[in-house]
């Protein structure tokens, strides 16, 4: 079964660090495309950072650009979301997403994507 789980998350303070992990099973990640993306309660999803499928294309949200930064690691089948100086406003669920097909380029990560994971939460609090 195909299956994407998203770890990593929990309660830190502002200008702390986390590092959320998407690991694959079932299917090989490097052959995909992948996504993070945040979503809070009562707002639209929204595209953090995505990374091509060689890893040579990244896209990062402006917000969190100098920040957040994504990277895979095929031979363990997981991509990873490091985010440092976190803010208040970084809080939401993070997921990850996979997809074979869609276009990731500097300015868009595409979409839609076929596959996701549970999602995380990040609490950004003091």
């Amino acid at each position: 079964q195909v299956q994407l789980v998203e770890s990593g998350g929990g309660l830190v303070q502002p200008g702390g660090s986390l590092r959320l992990s998407c690991a694959a099973s079932a299917f090989t990640l490097s052959d995909y495309h992948i996504g993070w993306f945040r979503q809070v309660p009562g707002k639209e999803r929204e595209t953090v950072s995505c990374i091509s499928s060689s890893g040579g294309i990244t896209y990062y949200k402006d917000s969190v650009k100098g920040r957040f930064t994504i990277s895979r690691d095929n031979a363990k089948n997981t991509v990873y979301l490091q985010m440092d100086n976190l803010k208040p406003e970084d809080t939401a669920v993070y997921y990850c997403a996979a997809d074979r097909w869609t276009i990731v380029v500097p300015t868009t990560c595409g979409g839609p994507y076929e596959y996701w994971g549970q999602g995380t939460q990040v609490t950004v609090s003091s």
